[in-house]
């Protein structure tokens, strides 16, 4: 287990998946704490991120457990808390043709596997109401897809299963139009609330990051995460997939390190010519760690001197 003083020593990053061995309970009461302003100089920063994981849409149970330990050999090294995420289905891929994921029980059986295997928090994302309770009796966190964040019946149905909350902010949306939706989960009651920032539309075929969205929504009293690889992508710019450009994807992370994110989302995948969704962006597991440590310093740059300043 992680005791709370080498909790507190973890002055890291946040990778797409929290983890490092706490429980559920934990992770409501040390990692999402509910006045997160209030916090903001004493656990959560000093932990200083939420990261977040994910491997695109559910494979088959081996291969999820086999890329779980690998990364998470890398967070444990590198003291960098870690969720795992993944998909049971993809609801909003560009071609009908495309592979969707392995449904929802397939899906959650493969989530609760590798959680239990690693003891390690585990993330996925709902697209109807009626999912929530389903789905929050294994993950830990519940996520809100970008197209469908102002979606209100979704939003409280996930908020009312007392779960983390993780809101992809839309990529037609302000981030100043944030503060709506957040109310919308905190009004249940439920303050255990995760904004991930996802790049905005740039004209009809690509995305760019304002870094500015960062320091807006951490006004607004939570986390703030920045996934960095969708953020890289080119919606739709191939006939029935999305492309983007994966080469892009180290200096995002370290100008939303340096900008003072609290976590980062990424989509690692050992072999990303092959991955099953959004192959263009996926990180390359083998460059993982190298990436990650660079992350590092620059976050290390923030709370030294932008967190100061900013």
């Amino acid at each position: 287990m992680l005791t709370r003083r080498s909790f507190l020593k973890i002055t890291s990053f946040a990778l797409l998946a929290l983890s490092f061995k706490v429980s559920s309970k934990q992770i409501k009461s040390i990692y999402m704490p509910q006045d997160y302003k209030k916090n903001i100089e004493s656990d959560l920063i000093k932990w200083d991120s939420i990261p977040l994981h994910r491997t695109g849409t559910d494979g088959d149970e081996q291969t999820a457990n086999w890329l779980a330990e690998e990364i998470l050999k890398i967070t444990e090294k590198l003291e960098i808390p870690f969720i795992f995420k993944s998909s049971f289905d993809k609801a909003n891929r560009t071609s009908i043709n495309s592979f969707r994921g392995n449904g929802i029980d397939e899906g959650l059986k493969i989530l609760e596997e590798v959680k239990n295997t690693f003891n390690i928090p585990v993330l996925t994302d709902i697209h109807h109401p009626e999912q929530a309770e389903a789905v929050a009796s294994v993950v830990d966190v519940l996520q809100i897809p970008a197209f469908l964040c102002r979606q209100t019946d979704l939003l409280v149905a996930a908020a009312k299963t007392g779960k983390i909350v993780n809101i992809k902010k839309g990529q037609f949306l302000s981030p100043y139009k944030v503060k709506n939706i957040i109310d919308k989960v905190a009004a249940t009651g439920n303050k255990n609330i995760l904004v991930t920032e996802r790049g905005n539309s740039f004209g009809y075929d690509s995305l760019t990051s304002d870094m500015r969205s960062i320091q807006i929504m951490k006004e607004f009293g939570f986390p703030v995460i920045y996934d960095a690889t969708h953020s890289a992508q080119i919606p739709g710019n191939f006939e029935e997939t999305t492309s983007g450009n994966r080469q892009f994807i180290p200096g995002q992370i370290y100008s939303a390190g340096a900008t003072g994110c609290d976590g980062i989302f990424m989509e690692v995948h050992d072999n990303v010519d092959q991955a099953l969704s959004d192959a263009s962006t996926q990180w390359p597991l083998e460059k993982l760690e190298t990436v990650l440590v660079s992350m590092l310093a620059f976050r290390k740059t923030y709370l030294n001197h932008g967190q100061k300043n900013g």
